[in-house]
């Protein structure tokens, strides 16, 4: 399965104004859900038209029904059970946002459509010659968050293969339930094989009895599964996230403790990868990838409004070029634009600039 185009994004985009007042008067109960839905309409249509306009092929509704990229999806999984996350000052006064708690407290399965009707109104949206995509979170967080002590032992006495399965199912069937939508194309966001890459989540994981080394095989095994039941004809990929709240992130490192298990051994057709600053390592860990899929090198930012050059841009390509072949390269932005409602600090404008300097940088090094 090919990309739409060499350039592409991770979907979200800085909500406006008035969809933020609409959705804190639902909060507050002044509005009720439909009329939330409708300002959601509105604002989605627009972004829709922005990403047309920009020149993009892959069209997301820019998450605006979102709250949060990941707790919004999981908690309609029946048997999942989700905490709000908690925003943290931390001393330098800058904000992050805890991770949330994710508990699995029955057999976790696909209790409803999730995703469906969000993605029939973005469809009915996008113009001729573009491909609507949707993003989910990958299913690996119900797993890494909590470890072994955030599943049920009541539901999963053990938890392979019994867990595992069961997550998959419940993935492959809302894939089928989009498919027969007449989606094509599905993102899967996951933080947790970039957190281990960072050492301090690594120590975080052998604190709940998980093994760094192990778990990012263990996780190609379980996105494996998820990929045996995607539907023929359906693109499925995976961006690794170190976090985005605020222009802050979560995790630092490079991909190597990561990279074979990701790239040689996950089934998927492609992945997005941070690579917008030093936080990132070097492009080494690209040399797993085999031929057939392509890397997205996130190499411009989301989280500043300063704009990168065409000639160092097109630097760093070639230096990934050494270790993957150009043909299975593309480019995007690193992460979304406000991965949660709050949003980046950058300016709206600064979106389209960005997103502008994808374009036609990766049109000037692949072509058109």
């Amino acid at each position: 399965m090919q990309l739409p185009a060499r350039y592409d994004h991770v979907g979200s985009f800085l909500r406006p104004q008035y969809l933020l007042e609409a959705r804190d008067k639902k909060a507050k109960g002044e509005i009720g859900a439909e009329a939330l839905r409708e300002v959601e309409d509105k604002a989605i249509a627009e972004i829709v038209k922005f990403q047309q306009d920009v020149g993009l092929k892959s069209i997301t509704d820019g998450e605006f029904r979102r709250t949060y990229f990941h707790i919004d999806f999981l908690e309609q999984l029946g048997g999942v059970k989700t905490d709000i996350p908690v925003t943290v000052k931390k001393a330098d006064g800058t904000e992050e946002l805890a991770p949330p708690v994710i508990r699995v407290v029955d057999k976790v399965r696909h209790a409803k459509d999730i995703q469906r009707a969000d993605f029939e109104y973005l469809k009915g949206q996008v113009a001729a010659g573009c491909t609507p995509k949707v993003t989910i979170p990958s299913p690996t967080m119900l797993h890494f968050r909590g470890g072994r002590a955030g599943i049920s032992k009541t539901a999963y006495p053990e938890l392979d293969p019994a867990f595992y399965d069961d997550v998959a199912k419940a993935y492959g069937d809302e894939l089928r339930s989009l498919y027969d939508a007449g989606c094509r194309y599905v993102q899967m966001d996951d933080t947790n094989l970039a957190y281990l890459c960072d050492e301090k989540m690594r120590e975080a994981a052998r604190q709940r009895g998980d093994d760094p080394n192990e778990l990012p095989h263990r996780y190609a095994g379980f996105i494996n599964k998820v990929v045996a039941h995607k539907p023929e004809g359906m693109l499925l990929a995976m961006h690794l996230c170190r976090g985005n709240f605020k222009s802050t992130h979560a995790a630092a490192g490079n991909y190597e403790p990561v990279a074979e298990a990701l790239l040689a051994e996950m089934n998927l057709d492609a992945f997005f990868l941070e690579y917008d600053d030093d936080r990132s390592g070097d492009f080494r860990p690209l040399r797993f990838l085999p031929k057939g899929k392509t890397v997205v090198l996130g190499l411009v930012t989301t989280k500043f409004g300063e704009m990168e050059s065409k000639d160092d841009l097109k630097r760093r390509i070639d230096e990934a070029a050494k270790h993957a072949p150009l043909e299975q390269l593309a480019l995007s932005p690193q992460c979304g634009f406000s991965s949660t409602v709050h949003g980046n600090n950058i300016a709206v404008e600064a979106q389209r600039q960005k997103l502008r300097l994808v374009i036609e940088t990766a049109q000037e090094v692949w072509g058109s």
